[in-house]
């Protein structure tokens, strides 16, 4: 098929982000060591298990003539192109994460990255949320990132402080009633 009749960029693949995903500028891309380790770990399969194996199903399907109506050659073509995007995504933001070991903060009484945070909302109701970077975020597991205005709002708080939490639904008040860091690792 003509390249004329396909939806496709080259080279610009990699800037249509979901914008959760793109990092203001400026701004580091800091990580959990849990975190940098599952994106290296996810990096490392796509290369060495799920590209091979799609490449040789892309072989196969090629081997066995007109490609043009060839449905394997056509999705596994197509899913190449999205593990090589991805791909490309991870090395980048593997190569300017930051590394915080989050365990060795010495005030932990204190909000900063890595902290879990207990706090109560106006309403009464208690969340838990973990502070992690934004391509470890998972809020409906209760980790956000650490650029989130939820996040922004309880850096830097104690524990027994109030914070005020601005959105575009209003202004809600939150009460930190824990802050927790992971364990040191014993040496």
């Amino acid at each position: 098929m003509n390249k004329a009749f396909v939806k496709e960029s080259e080279g610009q693949e990699d800037d249509d982000l979901p914008e959760h995903l793109a990092l203001p500028a400026g701004v580091r891309n800091y990580m959990t060591p849990d975190g940098y380790a599952r994106l290296r770990g996810e990096l490392v399969h796509l290369m060495n298990v799920e590209r091979p194996s799609v490449v040789q199903i892309v072989s196969w399907a090629a081997s066995n003539g007109d490609r043009s109506e060839n449905g394997d050659y056509l999705y596994g073509k197509k899913r190449l192109r999205e593990i090589d995007r991805r791909m490309r995504f991870l090395t980048r933001r593997l190569d300017i994460a930051e590394v915080v070991d989050t365990s060795a903060q010495p005030n932990r009484d204190q909000v900063f990255f890595g902290a879990t945070v207990t706090y109560m909302d106006r309403a009464g109701e208690e969340h838990t949320v973990t502070i992690v970077g934004v391509d470890e975020a998972e809020p409906l597991q209760g980790r956000i990132s650490w650029i989130s205005p939820v996040a922004r709002a309880l850096i830097k708080a104690r524990e027994g402080d109030t914070v005020v939490l601005r959105t575009p639904s209003g202004v809600d008040e939150l009460e930190i009633l824990e802050v927790r860091y992971p364990d040191p690792a014993p040496q």
